[in-house]
């Protein structure tokens, strides 16, 4: 790949098992978790007597000369220097969305290879250090137990908290401290403990390796209980049914080559897939986007054998299967796995089924993570304010996400399960979504604004994938209804929205504003004609003159913009080279930001950064939008070209 990842993905198996590197060169910096944390992992290769380093800080050990370094969607790699050696690092997270065995296994790989650059024999032993705080929130938070102890033959580290509270603490800006870690290498390999820097490391050291012999480490994670799910705790899917974690990383271990060709089965088409849908930059932006968007879920499963897929909203409140942070996600996992799209939906139907809900539109959250026990936003002194809710929003997202999971599956039963609600929702979207009044909408850090129009775009798919909900159960006099009243709204917003250039308003009364209108393409992927292709047409032609070097800004207020609407934005246009300048800035965007943290979504378009001139001491630039789920939304000009979206009217 071309792109200069901000930040890259070494272990990503759910928000608290999460490392990455922040810099060019994996010997630059610690590497640290996605909060920015320190999570400390050593790497060092012994050649012929001398100690080297290629991953992570020590000023004691000198480290090899990075000559390379690549991506693809589910491993990074890394190529080293010294000694007349070369040594290949490649760490994989196999999040496979099609297999939910492999995908929630909490193992990741490190595969080393090495190779004589002069043609000489030399003598090589790696080994691998990882700190306490891989299972602390913060290091020396508690005293760490250790232990060795023997998996399929092969000496594994265990390393955790002495305190073991488990599901104790929810949060957003929190690090796991229950649990335990283990630090596997081969039969060959010896594993040790170490103090330094008033910190405990688990080591592993390999025997002396064989010219082009691949040796595998593998950091593995038992949580025992993954999410408190109104009150009771559950299992990821690996464990659900009993398997211990001994035996994960066994099959992890033994399974690796076959997994890895998966892996790259996956990537490679994804790559190919994105080129022919997007170009060479929106598939490089896609490799990137994979291992965080799934990395940000834990997949659980719950008392009656199905699957919830909860999201963890990272550095922005820390809510649990928001809903206005699925919508965005959707279009990847429609694409690799619909199953998991009901998973986001299963824990907010549950809530508003509850005492606990009392309103006549959809919740926004289902709780902070890892508790999903109930909304968290808007809430003062437990009572939830109005105020602070996304009536409209949320409603209209919930309906088109699962219009969007039937016509993926070609299957309406699971909206069928949940019609009375949506039944509710939607009448919610006709009496208030035409033109509506002064609510939040999911740019929340934009602030409220009335008779917002890219809102009431929200509210007309939303009735009109009520429509497709309709037809695809076989009632069509029903199905045209909601069809024809989000036509007759679209009709009624043209008249209302429009500026005198051709383009449309932020808002029905702000007279020559302008925004995105990312809303309504799902009326393009459903094949729907809801609104005209001219209204479309003359709106896109509008955003070439708003774009800045790094994008164009979410609307005419201030120069930010979200990369995922940008994308949704772009995916309007109708010819491939027109969505290609479009998203080409946001291409920019990733490989230049100064900001070294997994992909934000949100971003200022004139400085690449998290705040407005660029200063990245600003509070918006320490605790800012990333690892978020919402990055599977710059899926969606795939998911279109895919086709499996069309709806047959």
């Amino acid at each position: 790949m071309i792109l200069r990842p901000p930040s890259t993905p070494l272990i990503t198996i759910d928000p608290y098992f999460s490392v990455w590197s922040s810099t060019d060169k994996l010997t630059d910096s610690a590497t640290v978790h996605w909060t920015g944390y320190d999570n400390t992992i050593n790497a060092y290769a012994n050649i012929d007597g001398t100690l080297y380093r290629f991953m992570g800080v020590d000023p004691e050990v000198p480290a090899m000369k990075q000559t390379k370094s690549d991506f693809d969607a589910l491993s990074s790699v890394y190529v080293f220097s010294a000694g007349g050696v070369e040594l290949t690092a490649t760490f994989t997270s196999p999040l496979l969305p099609g297999d939910l065995e492999i995908m929630t296994r909490p193992v990741s790989y490190l595969e080393v290879i090495t190779r004589a650059l002069d043609g000489k024999k030399h003598s090589v032993r790696v080994s691998v250090k990882v700190s306490e705080q891989i299972c602390l929130d913060i290091k020396g938070q508690y005293p760490v137990t250790t232990e060795m102890l023997y998996v399929n033959s092969c000496e594994t580290a265990k390393m955790g908290s002495s305190v073991q509270n488990v599901l104790a603490r929810d949060g957003d800006d929190l690090r796991i401290d229950w649990g335990y870690f283990y630090l596997t290498g081969d039969s060959e390999s010896r594993v040790s403990f170490e103090n330094k820097d008033e910190m405990t490391f688990a080591c592993v050291q390999s025997a002396e390796l064989k010219p082009h012999e691949s040796y595998l480490v593998t950091f593995a994670y038992d949580d025992i209980y993954s999410i408190n799910y109104f009150g009771k705790h559950l299992k990821s899917c690996w464990n659900n049914n009993g398997k211990t974690i001994e035996k994960a990383i066994e099959e992890a271990r033994s399974d690796y080559s076959y997994v890895l060709s998966l892996c790259k089965d996956f990537s490679d088409k994804m790559y190919t897939d994105a080129v022919r849908a997007g170009g060479e930059k929106y598939a490089e932006i896609l490799q990137l986007a994979v291992r965080q968007t799934i990395g940000a879920h834990k997949a659980v499963v719950d008392e009656n054998g199905e699957i919830l897929f909860i999201s963890k909203e990272c550095y922005s409140n820390g809510c649990a299967a928001t809903v206005d942070v699925s919508y965005p996600s959707i279009p990847f996992f429609l694409l690799y796995n619909p199953e998991l799209v009901k998973g986001m939906m299963r824990p907010i139907y549950k809530f508003a089924r509850s005492d606990a809900w009392k309103f006549d539109f959809a919740p926004h959250d289902a709780g902070r993570y890892p508790a999903v026990d109930g909304q968290r936003y808007g809430l003062k002194e437990g009572v939830l304010l109005f105020e602070k809710q996304m009536p409209v929003e949320e409603c209209g997202n919930m309906i088109i996400m699962d219009a969007a999971v039937a016509v993926a599956t070609n299957d309406v039963s699971f909206a069928d399960e949940h019609l009375d609600l949506l039944e509710q929702w939607v009448k919610y979207l006709i009496d208030n979504g035409e033109d509506p009044g002064h609510q939040l909408c999911t740019d929340d850090f934009a602030g409220h604004l009335a008779h917002n129009c890219n809102l009431s775009l929200k509210a007309i798919m939303g009735i009109a994938s009520m429509g497709i909900i309709y037809k695809m159960k076989g009632q069509v006099r029903e199905g045209r209804k909601y069809i024809t009243m989000a036509k007759s709204y679209a009709k009624s917003w043209i008249e209302r929205a429009s500026n005198k250039d051709g383009s449309y308003k932020l808002a029905f009364d702000a007279e020559d504003t302008f925004s995105m209108k990312y809303n309504i393409v799902w009326d393009k992927l459903f094949g729907l004609d809801i609104m005209p292709k001219s209204v479309l047409a003359s709106e896109f032609a509008s955003y070439k003159k708003r774009i800045h070097p790094y994008g164009m800004p979410l609307d005419n207020r201030k120069p930010y913009t979200k990369s995922d609407w940008l994308v949704w934005t772009a995916t309007l246009a109708e010819r491939k080279e027109d969505f290609e300048e479009f998203v080409s800035p946001l291409w920019l965007f990733f490989h230049l930001s100064p900001s070294r943290v997994p992909m934000t979504d949100w971003y200022y378009t004139i400085t690449a950064c998290h705040s407005e001139w660029g200063k990245l001491e600003h509070i918006s630039a320490r605790k800012s939008f990333r690892n978020r789920t919402v990055q599977g939304g710059l899926f969606i000009k795939l998911l279109e070209h895919s086709g499996i979206m069309k709806f047959d009217l």
